[in-house]
């Protein structure tokens, strides 16, 4: 199974200014963070960022928020107890104009329409904001691929433990140039220049 550029939608959790400095390897995890960001916008994935706690923690950095739709704030360790589901599933549209008075398989759903069911997940600290959105957001019976090099914790340990709990969980791990790479699919995408500068 491919990811789907189509399909999916990129979250990005707590990339935040007071965090960041202790986080192992903070700056390449960052900076992969934006790549993401900036191949989801070239590819029309929509972008969604999340800050824990912002007056204790700080925002995420402007070149990162900047990149997203919008920005939950949230107490929750979890971001989908806080209402990121209700971003990334909203509610169906009411059908206009005569759509019931045609035969039901010429009716189109506002539902499958609306939705792209696969989540592709980074963010701080792994084992604790991401650990707990992923999980929640598999509960939801969402598809969740989480981004490793755009991931840590303080500890390499507790960044690796995550992970661990991701897999056995249903989680795909995946990489920034896996990423890039599966929602491309061919070396003759028009973009493909554009996507391949991000991440050489």
């Amino acid at each position: 199974m491919l990811l789907d550029a189509t399909d999916s939608q990129l979250v990005l959790v707590d990339y935040q200014s007071r965090l960041m400095p202790v986080i192992f390897e903070g700056p390449q995890v960052l900076a992969n963070a934006v790549r993401l960001a900036r191949m989801a916008q070239l590819l029309e994935v929509p972008v969604w960022g999340t800050e824990q706690n912002p007056q204790k923690l700080g925002t995420n950095p402007p070149e990162l928020r900047d990149l997203c739709q919008k920005t939950l704030s949230k107490m929750h360790f979890g971001a989908a107890s806080d209402g990121l589901v209700d971003w990334l599933r909203p509610p169906p549209r009411p059908a206009g104009g005569n759509a019931r008075s045609l035969p039901k398989h010429l009716q189109k759903s506002t539902a499958s329409a609306l939705e792209r069911a696969t989540i592709v997940l980074a963010g701080c600290e792994a084992h604790v904001c991401l650990l707990q959105t992923a999980l929640e957001l598999i509960e939801q019976e969402l598809d969740v691929w989480v981004v490793t090099d755009a991931c840590s914790s303080r500890t390499e340990r507790n960044r690796d433990a995550a992970f661990d709990r991701l897999a056995g969980a249903g989680a795909e791990l995946v990489t920034t140039e896996m990423v890039a790479f599966e929602w491309l699919r061919t070396a003759n995408h028009p973009l493909f220049r554009d996507v391949q500068a991000l991440i050489k």
